[in-house]
């Protein structure tokens, strides 16, 4: 059995969790998510915790790589509607700097246009600074995705460290040419 699985998911107060025949959903003053379940596992609630197990349907192998995962899953889904997840980008680089239009962001980053970043349903993307960009929802994947999403239109490069890059990333340097 996974050691993560064993583990049970505490519930804080105004989280509300309901297993259904194939589903488990979590709603909180964050939001609600969703996940399916498999027929390898078993989700229980009681005493303001979750317990996953194994159901004894389909193989043992299925079983234990589902087990961690379904519970990751709900504790993830659980933080997020009750704490939330966010992601901190910031822009380096002479001149380059975002702005928020609307809902989204417009970036000018050393491109002839600017570029613009729509932020999918339950998430949401405000600005610090005009170089300092943060990505937050209840959805952790969504989230992560977001942000690497926004990443990857300039990532940090390895020669001047300009570009696009997670809060403490930390760009390895390349020397540049070497004069004789």
């Amino acid at each position: 059995m996974s050691r993560i699985g064993k583990k049970p998911v505490p519930i804080p107060a105004g989280v509300e969790v309901t297993v259904g025949s194939d589903s488990v959903r979590v709603k909180g003053p964050k939001g609600e998510l969703s996940f399916p379940l498999f027929p390898e596992v078993t989700v229980e609630v009681a005493d303001n915790e979750v317990r996953v197990g194994r159901s004894g349907a389909g193989s043992a192998k299925r079983a234990a790589a589902f087990h961690g995962l379904v519970r990751a899953h709900i504790a993830n889904m659980v933080t997020g509607v009750s704490e939330g997840f966010s992601r901190s980008l910031e822009i380096v680089g002479t001149g380059w700097n975002a702005k928020q239009v609307g809902n989204a962001i417009e970036m000018q980053i050393g491109f002839c246009h600017p570029v613009k970043c729509e932020p999918p349903e339950g998430v949401t993307v405000s600005l610090v600074s005009p170089t300092e960009i943060v990505v937050s929802g209840a959805d952790k994947q969504a989230v992560g995705q977001f942000a690497a999403n926004i990443r990857r239109v300039r990532p940090p490069e390895p020669y001047k460290g300009k570009g696009i890059r997670y809060k403490g990333e930390e760009v390895r340097r390349k020397a540049g040419k070497a004069l004789a």
